[in-house]
C-alpha cells in the first residue's frame, strides 16, 4: 500500500498499475476500463494521461496516470468492504500529497493563507462526499451469503410454524410447497425483488421482520386448518 499517490509535475497522481495492484485487478482490465471511460466522454480525457512503463521482461507496456477525479470515476464500481477501505486510504493519500504540493508552491504569505483556507474547504467537501459515498455503498449493497442463509432459515421456520410442523397432515401430504410459494411471492412483491438475494443490506432487518410477521391469506389458512383437522383411519 506504499506510494498510492505520487507527485508528478506538481500534481498528485496515481497510476493504473497501482490501482490494479491495490484492488487485485488485472492491469489489462483497468486499462480497458480507462479507455472505455475516455471514449465515452471527451471531458474525461483530461483526468487520464497515457504513458508507458517497462515490465520485468524489459518490454515497454502502456499505463495511465490519473488525478483524483480520474481515480474516483474509475473505481466507482469497485464494491465490497475491502474496496471501500482502499478508497478511503487513497483519498487520504491524495489529501496528503495535495497538501505537500500546495505548501511547496512559491507564494506570498497572504497567498499561502488563502490557499490553505481553500485547501481546508476543499478537503472538507471531499470528506463529506466520501462519507456519503461510503454510506450509499454500505446500505445499497446486496446482502451477503450469511444474511441470505438467515433469510432462508427464517422463511423455513415461519412456514413450518404456519403449517403446524413436520408432523402435521399438511406437511405429511407434501402441501407445504404451496405455502413456500405464497410467502415467496408476497415477499418479492413487498420488496420489489425477483430473488431473496437481491435484497439490499439497508432492507435486511425489515425483510427479516416481514417474514417473521407474515401469515398466509385467509383461504390458505382455512385450507391448512381443514387438512390438519382430518383424521386418518387405521384399518
Amino acid at each position: 500500500m506504499n506510494d498510492l499517490v505520487i507527485m508528478k509535475s506538481q500534481k498528485a497522481l496515481t497510476t493504473s498499475l497501482k490501482v490494479a495492484e491495490v484492488f487485485s485487478k488485472a492491469h489489462r482490465t483497468v486499462l480497458d476500463k480507462i479507455r472505455n471511460l475516455t471514449a465515452q466522454n471527451s471531458a474525461v480525457k483530461k483526468m487520464f494521461v497515457e504513458s508507458t512503463y517497462v515490465n520485468r521482461k524489459g518490454q515497454e507496456q502502456p499505463m495511465f496516470y490519473m488525478n483524483r477525479d480520474g481515480f474516483s470515476l474509475l473505481t466507482m464500481g469497485f464494491t465490497g468492504e475491502a474496496a471501500l477501505q482502499f478508497k478511503l486510504e487513497y483519498i487520504e493519500a491524495f489529501n496528503q500529497m495535495e497538501q505537500v504540493v500546495r505548501v511547496n508552491l512559491p507564494q506570498t504569505p497572504e497567498e499561502k493563507v488563502d490557499l490553505m483556507a481553500q485547501a481546508t474547504s476543499h478537503i472538507n467537501k471531499r470528506v463529506t462526499s466520501l462519507e456519503q459515498d461510503v454510506s450509499f455503498l454500505k446500505y445499497n449493497q446486496e446482502i451477503d451469503s450469511g444474511q441470505r442463509y438467515e433469510l432462508e432459515r427464517v422463511r423455513k421456520q415461519k412456514v413450518m410454524q404456519v403449517i403446524g410442523g413436520a408432523k402435521s397432515n399438511f406437511y405429511q401430504q407434501k402441501k407445504s410447497k404451496k405455502v413456500f410459494a405464497k410467502i415467496s411471492k408476497n415477499f418479492h412483491d413487498a420488496f420489489h425483488v425477483a430473488r431473496y438475494e437481491d435484497i439490499k443490506k439497508k432492507d435486511y432487518d425489515k425483510a427479516i421482520s416481514y417474514i417473521k410477521n407474515w401469515y398466509p391469506p385467509y383461504d390458505l389458512q382455512n385450507e391448512i386448518k381443514e387438512i390438519n383437522a382430518q383424521t386418518s383411519l387405521d384399518i
